[in-house]
């Protein structure tokens, strides 16, 4: 049985001689989406680039979408847009709840990343209600050999619905919602071949779910995936090898019985009933809170005023003394100091007393026996450097 998916292929527009992303008017293009259903929308090149007929459309152009809500910057709440690179394919998906019920329209422009041309596409979209039963029984399975964008396509998906069945009671099976596992919190993948995001996909049905799958959700199974132990799975499954599922991820909700409805509380006047163990009084009694104010301000200064006497009697009042000082220091210690000291203070008296003739050894040139300076008149190359001394 066909899976009842919205799949909205786009026709190539062949009208034209032109190589490229042209700048005319915006096409518009009606979809129906529907509430509770996953909606999937190709943004193809081939939709948007304009070539001659019989002309395929080159792998090699590199082409990136930006979708935004008409009058807003970004996509509604319901909606993703997802492209792997330039040269894959970009999807629109999502599921539309009932509050998103009418008429959006979605605009896409194109970019062509080597000629730098644009075209802009607008999709209207016409969401409404489903026709057929309700889908009580839904079952949301994680998928860790895929990406995203390798479920969107409408043959991964319906395969992966053919492959279901066989796990499922007999009845037709709907797409509900498709996700990313990296919305959902799960980490980027290493480098690696053969490593995927992973994607969360949401299946319903009106039939009951079978024995196998309630064996896979039941509590004994959650407690041998908290072990690192593979979930109990009493039939044969049917996904592998093209589908990798995580057993441990499986949930599985039943709204065939409804849920209680809580009971609205009725507004009262405001005034609480009366209460044996809540009395509060009726009347605040007067206080006077001099003493309160007084206290809070003289014991902080009075501690301080303590502390600020204490610290001075230490500092001032319990000084050792210098007799007590040399008599603890030894003698040898005390003659190198004074020595030391008395040195000091001779030369600082010679320092100051410095009235003494030059001595003669800074005069010019002298006669050493007499002490005679050399008159002007003799040729001072002619006296030798160093004279007798005797």
């Amino acid at each position: 049985m066909a899976a009842t998916l919205i799949w909205i292929p786009l026709l190539v527009v062949s009208t034209g001689l032109l190589a490229g992303l042209v700048g005319t008017e915006a096409q518009e293009t009606t979809l129906h989406p529907l509430v509770g259903r996953v909606f999937v929308h190709t943004l193809d090149h081939e939709a948007f680039l304009r070539l001659a007929e019989h002309v395929a459309v080159p792998p090699s152009v590199p082409v990136t979408y930006h979708a935004h809500l008409q009058g807003h910057p970004d996509l509604p709440r319901w909606l993703r847009y997802t492209q792997r690179s330039p040269h894959h394919p970009g999807f629109l998906y999502g599921t539309a709840t009932p509050e998103d019920r009418g008429r959006q329209v979605i605009e896409v422009t194109a970019y062509n990343r080597d000629s730098f041309d644009t075209t802009q596409q607008s999709l209207v979209l016409l969401i409404g209600d489903p026709e057929g039963p309700l889908l009580p029984y839904q079952a949301e399975f994680l998928v860790r050999s895929h990406d995203v964008e390798e479920v969107l396509p409408s043959t991964p998906a319906s395969r992966f619905l053919t492959a279901l069945r066989g796990l499922w009671e007999p009845g037709e099976l709907q797409l509900l919602n498709i996700t990313s596992a990296l919305d959902r919190g799960g980490r980027v993948p290493l480098p690696i071949e053969g490593r995927k995001e992973g994607v969360y996909i949401k299946v319903g049905s009106a039939s009951p779910f079978s024995t196998c799958l309630k064996m896979v959700a039941s509590p004994d199974s959650h407690a041998r995936c908290a072990q690192s132990q593979p979930p109990l799975l009493s039939c044969y499954d049917t996904l592998a090898p093209h589908f990798r599922v995580d057993w441990c991820n499986v949930s599985l909700v039943d709204k065939s019985v409804p849920e209680p409805v809580d009971e609205v509380p009725t507004p009262g006047d405001g005034i609480l009933e009366h209460d044996l163990f809540f009395c509060p009084p009726t009347e605040a009694t007067a206080r006077d809170f001099l003493t309160d104010a007084l206290i809070t301000l003289l014991v902080p200064l009075l501690v301080a005023l303590l502390l600020t006497l204490l610290l001075a009697y230490v500092m001032c009042c319990r000084r050792e003394g210098r007799l007590k000082r040399d008599q603890a220091t030894s003698d040898i210690q005390m003659v190198h100091h004074c020595t030391i000291r008395g040195n000091t203070e001779e030369l600082r008296q010679m320092a100051a007393s410095r009235d003494v003739p030059r001595p003669l050894s800074t005069l010019p040139m002298f006669n050493v026996r007499t002490g005679e300076r050399l008159p002007p008149q003799v040729d001072s190359a002619q006296v030798p450097l160093i004279l007798d001394q005797h």
